[in-house]
């Protein structure tokens, strides 16, 4: 029988590098008694080695999942911000955008309290989708898997695995202004309300006013899928969340104490196992539900009917 050999490496506040040098010990079965104690083959101190930004040993194109998020993210951000500020063609129809869901103030007949108020002064930019987008989009900001992409792709904390970042220091979550990330189990008690009202817009994204008549009758047209499905990745990504997860398992820390909490977070687990997957496709469907409604309205697109 071959020879077992062990490492082990330990800090030790006494050694310059910080650490305690590196011991290999060789343990063979076959041997006696007295020869089955540990045995140091090597005893070299194993300083710890700060590569320079951008250095590494691999050989793979590690660089290529953080720039795919990177031009992802800044797509987003940029036409989402574009979108926000445009307070036109954001409805058509019985569909509404859900960058401007719920529309509190506004000039569409989904407005809950009529027009801007007239106390909102000049010089402020005005936008339905200014009040409600700041929700879902600290959310997702806070969300745990977009801290670990968007550190790596845009603050590149770290760039990769095995690849030296630009900084020597680490502080973590601890401090100003990492700390608020803790926000996220908060914000999710809002995003739930807001996800409520995005499927009452996709259920009235079914009911169609005749112009003619001015009768209300069922129907199914290409938006009215589009806003389903919005929905749906949406809630995939909501209810797979990891403080969701704490959430349905009775916010215990022991789920051995609550059985019931047990099966729930089970429940979601399923979700939560592609979470990365439902947090991209909920993105992109949240864009294109809006890109869709605001080419109908434009007349550049023309909504299907099925029905």
């Amino acid at each position: 029988m071959l020879p077992v050999l062990s490492t082990r490496l330990g800090a030790n506040l006494n050694s310059p590098s910080g650490f305690r040098p590196l011991v290999c010990s060789v343990y063979n079965p076959a041997a006696s008694v007295e020869e089955k104690g540990r045995v140091s083959v090597a005893d070299a101190a194993q300083p710890l080695v700060l590569r320079r930004f951008g250095e590494t040993r691999r050989s793979d194109a590690w660089w290529l999942t953080p720039l795919a998020v990177f031009c992802g993210f800044s797509a987003f951000i940029i036409y989402s911000t574009w979108a926000a500020f445009q307070n036109a063609n954001y409805t058509f129809g019985p569909y509404l955008s859900p960058f401007y869901s719920p529309e509190i103030f506004g000039d569409s007949p989904h407005a809950w309290f009529g027009p801007k108020p007239a106390a909102w002064p000049d010089w402020l930019p005005f936008s339905p989708a200014l009040l409600i987008l700041p929700i879902p989009g600290l959310f997702r900001f806070t969300c745990y898997y977009y801290r670990g992409a968007y550190y790596k792709a845009f603050w590149m904390d770290p760039v990769s695995c095995a690849v030296g970042e630009p900084r020597k220091s680490y502080w973590g979550e601890h401090s100003f202004p990492l700390i608020l990330q803790n926000l996220h189990r908060y914000v999710l008690m809002l995003v739930m309300l807001v996800l409520g009202i995005l499927a009452y817009d996709a259920w009235k994204g079914l009911w169609f006013t005749d112009p003619a008549t001015g009768t209300v009758s069922f129907g199914i047209g290409v938006g009215s899928l589009i806003l389903v499905v919005n929905v749906v990745l949406i809630s995939s990504y909501t209810f797979g969340c990891h403080s969701m997860r704490h959430f349905v398992g009775g916010c215990r820390d022991l789920l051995s104490r609550a059985p019931l909490g047990t099966k729930t977070y089970d429940c979601v687990s399923c979700l939560n196992r592609r979470h990365m997957l439902w947090a991209w496709c909920s993105l992109v469907s949240v864009g294109f539900s809006d890109l869709y409604v605001r080419m109908c309205a434009m007349g550049i697109w023309s909504d299907f009917r099925f029905l």
